[in-house]
């Protein structure tokens, strides 16, 4: 029986524990992947404290994987063994639900989730319906690619889809794992980027990645900063603070939208009459494998690129506490393959 290496979580709130288990074979309609990268994102703390509904254990967690086909099961079109993919948050789809009969894949009401309802990327191969995945470009390496199926999905395809046009005024609220991707994306989608942040620490990190302008959310009351430029017509909250978010509001043109794509916990407290503009407060959830492969081809031609550290498989609770931290700049990643 030949075995591979996993890191699962036994039970919510368990540890990360590195086993042997059964090479998985691929079903019908489904490949396996050899592993080659795995980002650790903030989300997968819901596998880890178990705060997931219906979740089952052990799971392997992972939504940023970045690998080869290794084996194919019954009836798998158009993909190859050899082929280079990417399997992100989107974890396959049913094909007949309402939302699926609409084409909207990520919103499908038994869709699975990467990492979440099926096993991820913390592994050596991973099983992923052929549904699931993304193209990866020749120009990216794995460890370039990983982060970009959900850090970098997520940013693009908000910004891509949020109404805004270039030459006007976009603020990206974080620069983090998640905004440190949105200044670049902003910036070459030719926006007025503005990046805001507290301290002066990412001031110079912010405009090497393409910001105009940076304001320290501790000094600058970046609100007031904005509506001075003009008004925002977006502004993307990449870091989850409710509060910091509800502070800007009155950042935003008349008819501007605050987009949230960080997943706060805590309530937000706004002033309806702030909204009697026009103005409005929308998520972005992250997208499908073409989308991944629309964000991926974005950054292979305008040079993006995620910041990220390296780590072993076994080094996976050391590297999941340091993102947890905020220690990493700014994406772990896990390197099965190497």
């Amino acid at each position: 029986m030949e075995l591979t290496r996993v890191v699962q979580v036994y039970k919510p709130g368990g540890a990360f524990e590195l086993v042997e288990r059964k090479l998985p074979e691929p079903q019908a309609r489904q490949v396996r992947i050899k592993v080659e990268a795995c980002g650790i994102c903030r989300s997968d703390k819901f596998v880890k404290d178990g705060m997931w509904p219906g979740m089952s254990y052990p799971r392997v967690p992972g939504h940023e994987v970045a690998g080869r086909i290794e084996k194919l099961g019954g009836g798998v079109s158009p993909w190859k063994v050899g082929d280079r993919v990417g399997v992100g948050w989107h974890g396959g789809h049913c094909f007949e639900c309402r939302a699926c009969r609409a084409g909207d894949f990520i919103g499908c009401e038994r869709g699975h989730i990467a990492g979440l309802t099926i096993d991820g990327g913390y592994a050596e191969f991973m099983i992923a319906p052929q549904e699931a995945l993304a193209r990866i470009p020749d120009s990216l390496s794995a460890v370039e690619a990983a982060p970009l199926l959900c850090a970098g999905i997520t940013t693009f395809n908000a910004l891509r889809h949020s109404g805004a046009r270039s030459g006007e005024l976009v603020a990206v609220q974080g620069v983090g794992g998640l905004g440190h991707l949105a200044i670049q994306y902003a910036r070459k989608m030719g926006f007025r980027t503005v990046a805001i942040s507290s301290g002066r620490s990412k001031q110079e990190l912010a405009l090497r990645l393409g910001a105009n302008e940076y304001l320290d959310s501790s000094v600058d009351h970046p609100a007031e900063e904005l509506s001075r430029m003009g008004g925002a017509q977006v502004i993307l909250a990449t870091a989850p603070s409710s509060k910091i978010m509800a502070s800007l509001l009155n950042g935003l043109s008349r008819r501007g939208k605050l987009l949230i794509v960080a997943g706060a916990a805590d309530p937000m407290e706004i002033v309806p009459t702030a909204l009697l503009s026009g103005r409005s407060i929308a998520g972005w959830p992250s997208g499908n494998p073409l989308d991944a492969e629309d964000t991926m081809n974005f950054s292979a031609l305008t040079g993006i690129r995620a910041m990220v550290e390296t780590f072993a498989l076994e080094d996976a609770a050391k590297a999941y506490e340091r993102m947890l931290a905020n220690k990493v700049r700014f994406r772990a990643v896990l390197t099965p393959g190497s």
